[in-house]
């Protein structure tokens, strides 16, 4: 499982998340992205990138960890 931001610099989060769904040991990985964009092309994206989850900031700590308790 893997808890990502979307806006990094350099290689933002969507690439990172590609990145770990080409390798076998992180391919099956529960990817979350933890992120300030919450509009509805910002969360299509990152489900074509290979995000389990789109959570947007400020996160309900409450529903952060029932995600978690899912896998």
């Amino acid at each position: 499982m893997a808890l990502l931001d979307i806006g990094l610099p350099g290689m933002d989060g969507y690439e990172l998340a590609r990145r770990l769904r080409s390798y076998p040991g992180t391919k099956a990985a529960v990817l979350m992205a933890l992120t300030g964009y919450g509009k509805d092309e910002d969360m299509s994206r990152s489900q074509d990138a290979g995000f389990d989850h789109h959570i947007v900031k400020p996160v309900e700590p409450d529903n952060l960890i029932a995600l978690i308790l899912q896998k």
